[in-house]
C-alpha cells in the first residue's frame, strides 16, 4: 500500500476545502438544518455541478468522475471537518453502488447520470431501523431483517402482468431513520416478499412522488444529519435488477451480498467523515486553550492539559490511518477496483475506532472549554451529538468491533462466516490495521 496521496487527491481535498470554509460557517450550518430539505440546496448543486461531489467514485459511462472509494473518502474527510449537512452520504455511497451493483442497464442509464450530477438525491430504506444489520456491519446479514411473513417490515406483492412479461410489484410497510428519506427524489426500498414459501429480500426502486408514499422528517438529536420516516401504501415500484436474478432468498442471496458490499464502503467513508469531524473539533480545541486563561496563564500552558491534547492527537492520527486504509482495501488496492477483494473486517474496524475518537475529541472539547462548552449552543455540540447519533445508526462500537472480528477470523474461524452477506475469505487480521 502506498500511503502518499497522488496530486489529484490533493487537488480535491484542497479545492474541497476551500469550498466549504466560505460556505459552511456555523452560521450558515445551523441555517441549513432548519430548511425543510435538511441542508443547503444551493450548495449541493454547487458541489455536483462544479466537483461532481456524487458521481465521485462513479464511472464516468454513467455520468461520474471516474474515481473510487479512496477520492470518496477524502471528500468526506473534508464534509466531515465543517459537519456539512447533505445528501452524499445516502447518495454517494448507499443509492448508487447499489444501483450500479443490481441495476439492469436501463436501470442504470436512467439512474445514474441524474444521481452523479445531483439533480435526484437517493436513500436506503432499511425497516425496523436495522441499517446497520443490513450493511453487515454489527451482525449477519440474514435477511430476516426485512420483515418475514405476512406481518411486519415492508412487503412486497407480485401483481400478474402480461404473459411473458414481468409483473407490478406493490410494497405496504414503514421504515424509520432513513438516512435523508424525508426529501429523496429516489427511493431503494428494502422489501421482503414470497410470504413463507420463497421467503427472500429484494430492492426495489420507488419515486419519492409516487402515489402512496407518505413521508415526514423526524426530530433528531443531530440536526446536521437529517432522518426521515417513510410509509408505503400500496405503493407500485420496479424491482431493482432483472426478473429472476436476485439469487435465492437468505443469506447467499445476490441482495444480501450487495448490501455487505456497499456496507464495506459506507463504513469507510463514514470512518473518514468521523475522523474529519474529530481532526476539526481537536484543533478548535487547541486554539481556545493557547488563549483561556486560568491562574494568570493560558491553560494550554498546563501539562496535564497538554498530554491530554497529545493523547487525542495520537488517537485522530491512528483513526485516519485506519480510515484510510479501509478505503483503499475496498477499493480492492487500486481506485475503481473491486469491492469484493476489501481485507474482512477493515472497515468495520476502522469505523469502530473512528467513531470511539470523534466521541473522545468531542467530550474533551466540552471540558476544556469549560463553562461555555457545557451550554448547548456551543458549537463544541454539534460535533459530541453526531458522534453519539452516527454510533446509533451505524453501531455501536463494540458490535461493530465484535462482527469485524468474526468476520475476519481473528478467533479461530475462517474469515467471512457463511452467511453473513461479507465479502473477503479466510485468513487473520492484517497487521497494518489499527484495533
Amino acid at each position: 500500500m502506498d500511503a502518499a496521496f497522488t496530486e489529484e487527491q490533493d487537488e480535491i481535498r484542497r479545492t474541497l476545502r476551500e469550498l466549504l470554509h466560505k460556505r459552511c460557517g456555523p452560521d450558515d450550518l445551523r441555517a441549513a438544518v432548519r430548511t425543510p430539505e435538511g441542508y443547503d440546496t444551493g450548495l449541493w448543486r454547487q458541489l455536483a455541478q462544479q466537483l461532481g461531489l456524487p458521481g465521485l467514485a462513479l464511472p464516468t459511462a454513467y455520468g461520474g468522475v471516474g474515481c473510487g472509494p479512496t477520492e470518496l473518502a477524502l471528500a468526506c474527510e473534508e464534509t466531515g471537518r465543517v459537519l456539512l449537512p447533505s445528501p452524499l452520504l445516502p447518495t454517494a455511497a448507499l443509492v448508487a453502488p447499489l444501483v450500479l451493483a443490481l441495476g439492469t442497464e436501463a436501470q442504470r442509464a436512467e439512474l445514474l447520470p441524474a444521481l452523479a450530477a445531483g439533480e435526484v438525491t437517493g436513500a436506503l430504506a432499511v425497516p425496523g431501523g436495522q441499517l446497520s444489520t443490513a450493511l453487515a456491519l454489527t451482525a449477519r446479514n440474514g435477511g430476516d431483517w426485512a420483515g418475514g411473513g405476512r406481518a411486519g417490515g415492508i412487503q412486497a406483492r407480485e401483481c400478474g402482468g402480461e404473459p411473458g412479461a414481468p409483473g407490478e410489484w406493490r410494497l405496504y410497510g414503514e421504515a424509520a431513520q432513513v438516512l435523508g428519506g424525508h426529501s429523496a427524489g429516489l427511493l431503494l426500498v428494502a422489501a421482503h416478499a414470497g410470504g413463507y414459501a420463497r421467503s427472500r429480500t429484494l430492492l426495489f426502486v420507488v419515486r419519492g412522488d409516487a402515489p402512496g408514499v407518505v413521508r415526514v422528517r423526524q426530530t433528531a438529536m443531530d440536526e446536521t444529519r437529517a432522518l426521515g420516516a417513510v410509509q408505503l401504501r400500496n405503493v407500485g415500484a420496479s424491482l431493482l435488477g432483472a426478473e429472476g436474478a436476485e439469487g435465492v432468498g437468505g443469506a447467499n442471496g445476490r441482495v444480501e451480498r450487495a448490501l455487505a458490499r456497499a456496507g464495506a464502503g459506507v463504513a469507510a467513508a463514514l470512518a473518514a467523515e468521523a475522523v474529519g469531524a474529530a481532526g476539526a473539533a481537536l484543533e478548535r480545541t487547541v486554539e481556545y486553550v493557547k488563549v483561556r486563561e486560568q491562574f494568570g496563564r493560558p491553560i494550554g500552558s498546563f501539562q496535564a492539559v497538554q498530554h491530554r491534547l497529545a493523547d487525542l492527537y495520537v488517537q485522530v492520527q491512528a483513526a485516519r490511518s485506519a480510515a484510510c486504509y479501509a478505503a483503499w482495501a475496498v477499493g480492492g488496492g487500486a481506485p475503481g477496483g473491486p469491492a469484493e477483494d476489501a481485507e474482512p473486517g477493515a472497515p468495520g474496524l476502522a469505523l469502530a475506532h473512528a467513531l470511539e475518537t470523534l466521541r473522545a475529541v468531542a467530550g474533551e472539547a466540552i471540558q476544556l472549554h469549560g463553562g461555555i462548552g457545557f451550554t448547548w449552543e456551543h458549537d463544541a455540540h454539534l460535533f459530541f451529538k453526531r458522534a453519539a447519533c452516527d454510533e446509533l445508526l451505524f453501531g455501536p462500537v463494540h458490535r461493530l468491533r465484535a462482527h469485524a472480528a468474526e468476520t475476519a477470523g481473528v478467533f479461530g474461524g475462517s474469515g467471512g462466516s457463511e452467511g453473513s452477506g461479507d465479502t473477503g475469505g479466510g485468513g487473520g487480521m492484517r497487521a497494518e490495521v489499527p484495533a
